[in-house]
């Protein structure tokens, strides 16, 4: 299993400080839409944010104009751009053909997305699906209840990503549940005392 620390709603400066010293710990670093956002590509290009050890996501949540955004966000060495499982089944299309003709990664965003739009969108067979609690949503979230069921009801898709308030006891039973690749997780590493030591703590864990 893998993690991937989420890094937003932070200034640049910062954002590239962090990312520097958690590239030699963790698996993903993800630079959150609100980064993207503020900042644009340009500024989050991967050479320049230090990172060369992790992958970089940018959640760039595309939902339209997919071969555009795609081309361009692969062209600041991201190597996992993110797509709403929302969006029509030609942006997915299009974002995939992106994705694959720059062998690089693409991360389906499942928010709000029925079981009726995903069993039309299961058939992307390098994708990441990425079962993802909305930050709005005041409902509790159970991580490792919500793979084990979307695996049930989706056993074909094989990369599943889980994110939403992970802690380390759900580290924990995700790890012994072994079904997803990666977890995803930011206010629990971001906002502590130490985030690289609260990492570190993730990846012993998780490995």
């Amino acid at each position: 299993m893998k993690l991937q620390v989420a890094i937003d709603r932070v200034d640049l400066e910062y954002a590239k400080k962090i990312a520097k010293k958690l590239d030699p710990i963790v698996d993903i670093i993800e630079m959150g839409t609100s980064l993207v956002k503020d900042y644009g590509y340009y500024s989050l290009n991967k050479n320049d944010l230090g990172i060369s050890h992790a992958e970089l996501l940018l959640d760039t949540k595309t939902i339209d104009e997919g071969k555009y955004e795609f081309e361009k966000g692969y062209d600041t060495g991201a190597d996992i751009l993110t797509v709403m499982g929302a969006s029509s089944l030609g942006t997915l299309k299009t974002t995939y053909a992106v994705t694959q003709d720059k062998k690089k990664q693409m991360f389906i965003d499942l928010m709000e997305v029925s079981d009726a739009k995903l069993k039309k969108i299961v058939n992307f067979d390098n994708a990441i699906y990425g079962i993802h609690h909305a930050k709005d949503n005041a409902q509790n979230f159970d991580a490792a209840d919500s793979v084990e069921k979307f695996h049930r009801s989706f056993p074909n898709i094989k990369r599943i990503n889980v994110a939403g308030g992970i802690d380390l006891p759900q580290v924990q039973k995700l790890k012994k549940q072994g079904i997803a690749e990666t977890v995803i997780v930011g206010s629990k590493i971001m906002k502590s005392l130490d985030p690289i030591k609260t990492a570190q703590d993730f990846m012993k864990e998780i490995k």
